[in-house]
């Protein structure tokens, strides 16, 4: 069996793959592939995590925990998707490290089903927009001002982030996308945790690249993927993309950046270094970046 923990993160996934998955339990179920409940997995895991404290769970404790939140009796493959699986938002910048409890947490997670192999998958966000939208979560409990205030925003870095993770299951491999990329390589993300080998037969596919269009744009998009089936992926994406310049709703990908000490040059200057980074997360051995 393979276990795919679709650690998310926060602000970027907002569980629209799992909500895709799950609309297609039916089909994905038939080929031996499911997507964990929410509902049922998170507690049971939390709790399995708690007791092992790190420690790997014995085959009884694995079959038991199997048992307890899926139906299918033999799967080849099991996705669980929860974008607090590191931590809670609040806790996912402390002082200049992105998500501090990665070398604590990746192993309590691996060490759920040690018998079987075991990938991660994760967006990473430019921080410029990832620190606006994390402190939007709890912006009733401190002030933009306060929330900068106690970190570091020009020290965090994704490199430190997966390096951590990679050292601490370092038998896992990784795949990574923008948050940025997330609308043009849909298919392909889904593709990633689902194990299926053409994403475009799941029932939904466009449901995220709809959020962003007109009604109008939608409409037209899909007569044309109907009328034009695309070649490729990259034909897809060409198609997508063309549909999006055209057609976006402006609110739906535009962020409010007017903050204190949020300032132009402070943007750029994040957005320099998150996109060189990116470059280098992608050379790391044992992680896959997804890319338009």
């Amino acid at each position: 069996m393979k276990v795919v923990y679709h650690i998310g993160l926060h602000s970027t996934d907002e569980d629209r793959a799992l909500r895709c998955l799950l609309r297609n339990d039916e089909m994905l179920q038939h080929r031996g592939i499911v997507a964990a409940q929410p509902g049922r997995f998170r507690p049971v895991l939390r709790e399995a995590m708690i007791q092992l404290k790190g420690q790997p769970a014995n085959e009884e404790m694995q079959d038991h925990i199997l048992e307890e939140i899926i139906d299918l009796d033999t799967p080849e493959r099991v996705i669980f998707s929860n974008d607090s699986f590191l931590c809670v938002p609040r806790r996912a910048i402390m002082g200049d490290t992105l998500y501090p409890l990665v070398g604590e947490r990746v192993p309590w997670i691996r060490n759920l089903f040690p018998s079987h192999v075991a990938e991660f998958a994760f967006a990473l966000r430019n921080p410029a927009t990832m620190i606006p939208a994390m402190h939007a979560r709890f912006a009733d409990q401190e002030s933009f001002g306060e929330y900068i205030g106690r970190i570091n925003p020009e020290a965090l870095s994704w490199v430190d982030m997966v390096t951590r993770l990679r050292i601490a299951a370092p038998d896992s491999p990784v795949t990574i996308w923008c948050n940025e990329d997330s609308p043009l390589i849909w298919p392909e993300i889904l593709e990633t945790l689902s194990g299926v080998e053409d994403a475009m037969e799941l029932d939904g596919i466009d449901d995220f690249v709809s959020e962003l269009m007109s009604d109008e744009g939608v409409l037209r998009m899909n007569d044309y993927l109907e009328a034009h089936p695309p070649a490729s992926a990259e034909h897809r994406r060409r198609v997508v993309s063309a549909f999006l310049d055209k057609y976006v709703c402006e609110e739906a990908v535009e962020m409010e950046l007017d903050l204190p000490g949020w300032t132009g040059a402070r943007i750029s200057a994040l957005t320099e270094k998150y996109e060189a980074e990116v470059e280098q997360v992608a050379a790391m051995d044992g992680v896959t970046l997804l890319a338009p």
